[in-house]
């Protein structure tokens, strides 16, 4: 979907005004469950703290409410159902109570009716970040049509892999044999249940079947109920269209996607989910102003018409920063319920700190769909050219000076980056105005015997490039002198950190008097995009130097930059495991003198 990112903005303003505009009460929402009603009143109270198709599938809802029949007593026996059900958790199974998020798609999927028979909805989307307890949810719908459908039902669960469409129908299987201890009403084998129930006046004999992605073996379906999990992983529609296509007899038929985001943006779900998008946004051409939004998409914007689709779709907005915790909020509706409050945040650290981290993060936890935005950058050999030795305790006069520090703990480095600002030269250059960034690397001396690449540190160290810490830990009280010292020679203005793990450092320089020139780097994109702009053009103009060490090269080498989706920028490793602590320090000090106010 292309629509403008400034659409977007006046459509999600539009989606807020039209909420806005319906008088909840009337609908009396309690009367079917209290949950649903809440869920209603927080997104219209809310709306930033939702996405533009939270809203859409809001309005929606209230659109069906007006125009079909609502089974109230469907729901509610779903609810006790699920209620009922014993599901994994952390101290054995147990019970859960439904989420208001949860009821309202439920309400959805089961409540709506075209005629006295026939469910409205046959098609379901539910588009979340992990730990959302996808799994929980799909195994209640195809044991609901087990135990409720058709009296020869068939439900089945499926997804890309084996190994992947396993996962809920373990869980199925766990269920029933906790319902029904004894296996009296149900046969299990690996990859189906079967219930047969032969005391009822109609005798009842369904089944609930695992698949997976081999669709040429699957003939003589009968599907009632499918559901495709992880759906987004999957390289073609063969699979879904074998199921699908079995379900021709069936009164109330419902296929369900439940998935999250993935990196193949050429899939057959990505064109699902763009047209599911559409479909939601033809929600603001029905009712409310609609020349507004006839005149808001423009002539190229085709609507989708299909009252027969449930979609509930979580991502961030188009203006939503990686980030900030309310996106977070605002993607993960379970945050604080089924994911612990602090999971994202540890996890938006972890992938600060390497391009398939973040990439992870994006994907599995924002929701995006990311092929990989990580380019090269600057490579050792193109910053072994801007290269100089420079004596720092000799270049005369207490030149201005930001230094910045990124620090490890253990079998790690620690950085030390010092940016001297000249206008007059050094070196030989004496009408040469610039930049020299000379950082200072740290590594604990015990960790060297058991490090992979103890042989490259032992000779670095040999060589003068490496400060080796007695012990197994890094010595903050000799970073602390060492800036200290060079504070002899140069002029410290600031002395920039990574807030995230710096206390006890914070908390030795201000015992050494410094503590006002002390400030937080924050390590987002957003705070790194200017600094990358400007070391690029620094080095394009050459009025940028570093000094003279392998440790520096080595870090250019291993670093990428990569792009968030606001189009920010950032270096980061290309794995987990490499190094690029010289490269980060340097542009946090070239931050620091970008923002810095006399």
């Amino acid at each position: 979907m292309s629509l403008d990112k400034d659409i977007l903005r006046k459509c999600k303003s539009l989606a807020a005004e039209r909420l806005c505009a319906i008088e909840l009460s009337r609908y009396k929402l309690d009367e079917i469950d209290s949950r649903l009603s809440e869920y209603a009143y927080e997104l219209r109270c809310n709306p930033k703290g939702h996405n533009l198709f939270e809203l859409l599938g809001l309005l929606r809802f209230f659109r069906f409410l007006d125009s079909y029949e609502f089974h109230t007593g469907v729901v509610r026996s779903f609810i006790a159902l699920y209620e009922f059900l014993k599901f994994a958790g952390k101290g054995g199974r147990q019970r859960y109570k439904l989420t208001p998020v949860q009821v309202f798609q439920f309400a959805n999927i089961l409540g709506f009716y075209a005629d006295a028979t026939r469910r409205l909805v046959r098609d379901a989307l539910i588009f979340v970040p992990r730990k959302f307890s996808k799994t929980t949810e799909v195994a209640t719908l195809a044991i609901w049509d087990m135990l409720f459908g058709d009296s020869n039902a068939e439900a089945y669960t499926a997804a890309n892999s084996y190994e992947q469409a396993q996962i809920c129908f373990k869980e199925i299987k766990a269920i029933m044999r906790n319902l029904d201890k004894g296996l009296k009403n149900f046969k299990l084998n690996r990859e189906k249940i079967s219930f047969i129930e032969r005391k009822r006046s109609m005798p009842r004999s369904s089944f609930i079947r695992c698949v997976a992605s081999n669709a040429d073996k699957l003939d003589g379906l009968n599907a009632s109920t499918v559901i495709m999990d992880e759906y987004s992983q999957a390289d073609n529609s063969d699979l879904y269209n074998v199921l699908t296509t079995s379900m021709g007899v069936r009164t109330n038929p419902l296929t369900v996607v439940i998935t999250t985001a993935s990196d193949k943006n050429n899939g057959p779900f990505a064109s699902m989910l763009d047209s599911y998008k559409v479909l939601l946004l033809t929600e603001l051409l029905k009712g409310g102003n609609v020349p507004t939004a006839l005149a808001l998409f423009g002539a190229d914007f085709v609507p989708v018409d299909n009252d027969r689709v449930f979609a509930h779709i979580f991502e961030p907005d188009v203006d939503d920063e990686e980030s900030d915790p309310r996106t977070w909020a605002k993607v993960q509706p379970h945050l604080g319920i089924t994911v612990q409050p602090d999971y994202y945040g540890i996890q938006y650290q972890k992938a600060l700190m390497s391009a398939d981290d973040m990439k992870a993060f994006r994907t599995k936890l924002l929701n995006i769909f990311v092929s990989g935005n990580d380019r090269p950058w600057l490579t050792g050999a193109e910053m072994r050219r801007h290269a100089e030795r420079v004596d720092l305790a000799g270049i005369g006069q207490r030149r201005p000076c930001m230094v910045a520090v990124d620090l490890s703990v253990k079998d790690d480095f620690s950085a030390v980056t010092y940016g001297v600002y000249y206008n007059e030269g050094f070196n030989g250059a004496a009408d040469k105005r610039g930049f020299h960034f000379h950082t200072d690397y740290y590594f604990p001396a015990g960790c060297l015997p058991e490090h992979p690449n103890r042989g490259l540190y032992e000779n670095w160290a040999a060589q003068g490039y490496l400060n080796l810490c007695p012990g197994d830990v890094i010595s903050y009280d000799q970073i602390v002198e060492d800036i200290l010292s060079r504070n002899a020679v140069l002029k410290i203005l600031q002395i920039g950190y990574d807030p995230y793990k710096s206390s006890d450092f914070v908390n030795l320089m201000a015992a050494s008097s410094a503590k006002g020139i002390v400030v937080p780097v924050k390590q987002t994109y957003g705070a790194f995009t200017a600094p990358v702009e400007s070391w690029e053009y620094g080095v394009r103009t050459n009025a940028i130097t570093i000094n003279t060490n392998p440790i520096n090269y080595f870090c250019y080498d291993n670093a990428v930059l990569d792009e968030d989706r606001l189009e920010n920028k950032k270096p980061i490793k290309k794995s987990q495991n490499l190094k690029i602590d010289g490269v980060i320090t340097g542009l946090m000090a070239l931050k620091e003198f970008n923002e810095y106010i006399r």
